[in-house]
């Protein structure tokens, strides 16, 4: 089993930024494939950005050249920096995980393990 906890969530004005830890613990036997996702009220839980077991990264059309994905292996932690922030980036971000992956996959399905989620919420 793998334990996920997030933080770094809160509010903040439009044009602000945010940085979403993503701390890792238990049977850490990683790296693991990485992924970040949210879930805004009334939609689904859509994919934001991944990570790979190295350092190649993808993100959702929505957040590139805002949002950076990253990862420190010695601490088991990922970040997402998120800069620029709108309105409609307010939601519960999760940190999800998979030992299974070899590339971040952007369905959530494709992940075993996530966190409890950290709610971000962007006022305009």
């Amino acid at each position: 089993q793998v334990q996920l906890v997030e933080s770094g969530g809160g509010l903040v004005q439009a044009g602000g930024s945010l940085r979403l830890s993503c701390v890792a613990s238990g049977r850490t036997a990683g790296p693991y494939v990485m992924g970040w996702f949210r879930q805004a009220p009334g939609k689904e839980r859509e994919f934001v950005a991944g990570i790979s077991r190295g350092t190649y990264t993808y993100y959702a059309d929505s957040v590139k050249g805002r949002f950076t994905i990253s990862r420190d292996n010695a601490k088991n932690t990922v970040y997402l920096q998120m800069n620029s922030l709108k309105p409609e980036d307010t939601a519960v971000y999760y940190c999800a995980a998979d030992g299974r992956l070899t590339v971040a996959a952007m369905t959530a399905s494709s992940y075993a393990y996530w966190g409890q989620g950290t709610q971000v919420t962007v006022s305009s």
